[in-house]
């Protein structure tokens, strides 16, 4: 195993930078944090200040209000406290980036979130060799293999069509998930209007800003059912089963998430349509990607840290979890 290095302090708050007087997705408010994308485990709200793509800075700001931010392009690289801090896609969700950090001739990627899967709502995932990776393990089982995302659509898109006097209600995680449905939805030609959630307004309102073509949406709250029949819905996952949805005609009840390949979640969710769309990196996409990088030493923030770590060893790679506080499985 590595010796520590000086210069980077994984902790239970985040990733700690000294030099830089800065923390990495910091659970708690601090005066620098750098983000690596919007979700709310890895933005919170209340920093001093902000280092993070124009995106995500938007997003933090949708969600908490103005943020003290110095918005970050891809490929550029500042330079706080004197070390060398660069940011590249993650293809996770808008905005989402890598943390490429440099620094007495190592180099050190924290990729935050990621996936490989090709997504319309966002840039795509950019390998960079380095001596350290810190990846996430969310679905770091072989179980997890994610199905190609096109065919899930088409799933969604039949059972719409083989029922024209219903609605089908999609569960979507607000920021990311929900959006990547619509652009996919569209990319199978599927030009109709999609109700929304209200949650979801002000989410897919940034996307169109930051020039991601979602189509023509409509509120769904309101609406006479006899609008929405034949129709997609989309929802958070919260209100797949609540007072709202009763309000539908008679909808069949779907949810794109990774966590859809157990089948135990969909029945606890009473979901007739298991559409598994993930934006995580999936079991071969995550070895996969740690083939390509030939890092000397993996660190794991969150997820099924065992099985990764396992995998590790077997291959001689040097590989520790971090106990990170915070860090959740999302709806995804």
């Amino acid at each position: 195993m590595r010796q520590s290095i000086a210069w980077i302090r994984p902790q239970a708050e985040g990733i700690y930078l000294p030099e830089a007087d800065a923390w990495i997705d910091p659970s708690v408010p601090v005066a620098r944090a750098i983000v690596t994308h919007g979700h709310a485990d890895h933005a919170r709200g209340g920093h001093g200040s902000v280092l993070a793509t124009a995106e995500t800075l938007a997003i933090m700001e949708t969600r908490y209000g103005p943020q003290n931010g110095q918005a970050i392009a891809y490929g550029e690289t500042v330079r706080p406290g004197g070390m060398s801090v660069r940011f590249v896609p993650a293809g996770h969700v808008l905005g989402s980036a890598q943390i490429v950090l440099e620094q007495a001739g190592t180099r050190i990627v924290v990729s935050g979130d990621y996936k490989r899967r090709p997504d319309p709502t966002c840039a795509p995932f950019e390998p960079v060799p380095c001596d350290i990776f810190v990846t996430e393990a969310t679905f770091a089982l072989p179980i997890f293999r994610h199905p190609d995302t096109g065919s899930e659509i088409d799933r969604l898109l039949a059972t719409l069509h083989a029922n024209p006097d219903r609605c089908v209600l999609v569960g979507a995680y607000a920021l990311g998930k929900a959006q990547r449905v619509i652009a996919e939805l569209r990319g199978r030609g599927h030009d109709a209007p999609i109700f929304i959630h209200g949650a979801l307004q002000r989410l897919c309102d940034l996307y169109r800003q930051f020039g991601v073509d979602l189509g023509p949406l409509e509120p769904a709250t309101g609406r006479a059912a006899a609008d929405i029949r034949g129709h997609v819905v989309l929802a958070p996952p919260s209100a797949l089963n609540d007072r709202w949805s009763r309000r539908l005609p008679d909808p069949v009840t779907a949810m794109a998430s990774g966590w859809m390949r157990i089948r135990q979640r969909a029945r606890q969710r009473n979901v007739e349509l298991p559409l598994v769309i993930s934006d995580h990196a999936d079991w071969d996409e995550l070895t996969g990607t740690l083939h390509e990088i030939a890092p000397g030493e993996v660190w794991i923030t969150h997820g099924r840290e065992d099985a990764l770590a396992h995998w590790c060893a077997t291959r001689q790679i040097s590989a520790r979890a971090l106990d990170l506080a915070g860090r959740e499985d999302e709806d995804d």
